[in-house]
Formats: structure tokens, sequence, C-alpha cells
């Protein structure tokens, strides 16, 4: 329907010069033809606007972005360096760093439900995402601690399928937990009686 405003527009536009020029009637449906037209024509381009914004926000991230950027939580990709991890409660946005910057909060794993599943429930989603999200022994010796993130009932209704795995580390850590060149603390040696 909406694809019909430029056509409407140019239509009326050429009746309203036909009018002008041959002085006959329909200059009322011509002037109508034309504001419809602008009006559809507006609605068309806000449209296709909205349509840009959304599809670039969900465009999946490289794993370790170039420069730091905000970005949407459903663009997160395995890889992906967090500045920060946001507080608790539903994530929109998050500050994503390139790894070779200070950061705390690292995506290790992701977890991708079967694109016709049904929803299973919060506590269900939440616990398949826990139970593929295994950090190493060193990491969890350095104080690295797990956080998952699942799909909520609405972000599951607007076809979000896929849950993540954060590593949160104990300080700023520069490199990468996957390629081992992020720099962790050491633990202390337990002492032996």
């Amino acid at each position: 329907m909406l694809l019909f405003g430029p056509v409407a527009l140019a239509l009326g536009i050429v009746a309203l010069r036909r009018t002008a020029a041959r002085q006959t009637r329909g200059r009322g449906l011509a002037v109508a033809g034309v504001v419809l037209g602008a009006v559809g024509t507006v609605a068309l381009a806000a449209g296709i606007v909205v349509a840009v914004l959304t599809a670039s926000a969900q465009r999946p991230l490289p794993p370790d972005v170039p420069h730091a950027r905000d970005a949407h939580a459903a663009q997160l990709v395995t890889g992906n360096c967090l500045e920060s991890l946001p507080t608790d409660g539903a994530v929109e946005t998050v500050r994503v760093v390139p790894c070779a910057e200070p950061h705390t909060v690292q995506v290790v794993t992701d977890y991708e439900f079967t694109s016709d599943a049904v929803w299973p429930g919060q506590d269900a989603a939440d616990a398949r995402v826990a139970r593929a999200c295994v950090l190493e022994d060193d990491e969890v010796a350095a104080g690295v601690r797990a956080v998952t993130w699942a799909p909520t009932e609405a972000g599951w209704a607007r076809g979000d399928r896929r849950g993540l795995c954060l590593a949160v580390l104990p300080d700023d850590v520069t490199g990468s937990l996957l390629d081992g060149s992020a720099t962790l603390p050491t633990a202390a040696p337990t002492p032996t009686p």
C-alpha cells in the first residue's frame, strides 16, 4: 500500500499540471492525489529508515571489533570483549571494546536453541544456557566467574534463540581468553601441611 505513495504523488503532479494548463475540471482531485501521494511517500521513507536501522541493530559483530562501540546485546558473538558487565536485569546495549584494550568481560561461548523450539520457560532457558557455559580450571582458579544471558520470553517472541556465556574477569585484562593472549592473575599456591 505504501508503495503507491510515490506513484500517487507523480500522477497527482501530472494531473495538476494538466488541469492548470488546460483549465479543466479535476483540480481538487489532482491536489488530493498530490497530498495523499506525499503522505504515502513520507510514510514509505520512514518505513525504509526503520527497517534499515532495525537490520543494522541485529547484524552480528565481528568477534574482535576494531574500535570501541555501543552495540545491542543481540549483536554479540563469541569472542567479543565488553568494557564491563551491565547491572542485573534486561540488557539492551553494551560497550564492546577491542580485546587488546582493557576489559572485564568476554563472550566465551554461545548456546543456540533450534529455530523451531517452543519457549521452554525462563528457568529452563537459563538452565540450558548455563549447562553450555563451562570455564577452564585455570580460569576458575584465577577468579574468573561465568555469567549467562538467556533469551527472555519477549526476546523469544521476536525470534531470539541464542544464549551467551560471559567470562567475568576479576580485574581489567587485555587480550583474549579464547586465544590465550589474556594474562590472568595466577592463584596463590595452596600451602601443603
